[in-house]
């Protein structure tokens, strides 16, 4: 005897729910999903990466439960996608503007004929959800990462990115699957593939513009020792290093600025050596670099702001004697 329940799943394995559709497809293309919030970008679970599955029947399980729209992790799925956005209301910069350019994808056309290659729009290809209608569409770009460089997320012209309204979602990041729907102005809008063509490599000056610089080198910290004066300036610096280390992507820039602060009030009352306080900062930055748009540069700001205002209010230790 056939039940209900096993009709309605043999139903919906024949003919499956349009995002269930989208994420299996997907997921046959070998890219792990998982799910996003219905009409949403936002994640459904809370480690996402660890939770996208190529899975069948643990994708079908998932998606019963509601018309979640379907996210891939570019990491595990091989990707590199780039992401190409309209101005949306906001001119872009003076340079590009004197260029004519409206749209992202003017922009990785000019960076394409500056490095004398080929602009490669020939690989899979979706169409995100305007605001306006198709002049306002954005566009993704799939290409299959690089063998040896592990490639992170860029936005814009920060750090190693590409350049105004061009962002890319690599290791560390995700993209909308085709399929998924998205309530624009109130009205449903659809991912969907205009190329629907093989993946093509990331072409080879993108993967140069794209790679992270190499990681600055650890300089050793001299720091005296002895008294109970220095056992508190090391400890200080020790807990600020480590503040800075831990940081998350979105906390970077102000966990740097507070515990440079911290280290130039000890500065500011001669108990630490202005270049040594930059210096082990540094070191624990390091790791950074290069991911979700961070470099050295920014570092660098961040932290002299914040030794600069510790400098000038030196911490009292008078409870502490030598």
């Amino acid at each position: 005897m056939v039940t209900n329940r096993s009709a309605a799943a043999a139903t919906r394995r024949a003919d499956p729910p349009p995002r269930l559709r989208a994420a299996l497809a997907a997921a046959r293309r070998g890219w792990p999903v998982f799910p996003l919030h219905p009409y949403s970008t936002f994640p459904a679970v809370s480690d996402w990466e660890s939770a996208a599955t190529t899975d069948i029947d643990a994708i079908s399980a998932t998606w019963s439960q509601a018309a979640y729209n379907v996210g891939i992790a570019c990491g595990p799925a091989g990707l590199v996608v780039v992401d190409l956005d309209p101005a949306r209301g906001s001119p872009p910069p003076s340079e590009w503007a004197e260029l004519g350019v409206t749209h992202g994808r003017d922009v990785l056309r000019i960076l394409a004929e500056r490095a004398g290659q080929p602009e490669t729009v020939d690989t899979y290809t979706v169409v995100t959800p305007g605001k306006t209608g198709p002049p306002g569409t954005g566009v993704h770009r799939y290409y299959t990462a690089p063998d040896g460089v592990e490639l992170r997320n860029s936005a814009g012209e920060r750090g190693n990115g590409l350049g105004w309204h061009v962002d890319t979602r690599a290791h560390g990041g995700y993209v909308v699957a085709a399929g998924s729907i998205r309530r624009v102005n109130g009205r449903p809008g659809l991912y969907r593939i205009t190329r629907d063509l093989p993946v093509a490599p990331l072409p080879e000056w993108l993967v140069t513009r794209l790679t992270p610089p190499p990681p600055q080198p650890r300089i050793p910290l001299q720091l005296p020792r002895g008294t109970r004066r220095d056992a508190y300036v090391r400890a200080a610096v020790a807990n600020e290093a480590a503040n800075v280390a831990h940081a998350q992507p979105g906390t970077r820039a102000v966990t740097m600025f507070a515990a440079a602060a911290a280290l130039g009030e000890l500065v500011g009352n001669g108990l630490l050596d202005e270049l040594t306080a930059e210096t082990a900062l540094l070191n624990a930055a390091r790791h950074h670099d290069g991911v979700e748009h961070w470099n050295r540069a920014e570092a660098l700001h961040h932290l002299r702001n914040g030794l600069k205002r510790g400098i000038a209010n030196p911490r009292p230790l008078d409870g502490i004697t030598a």
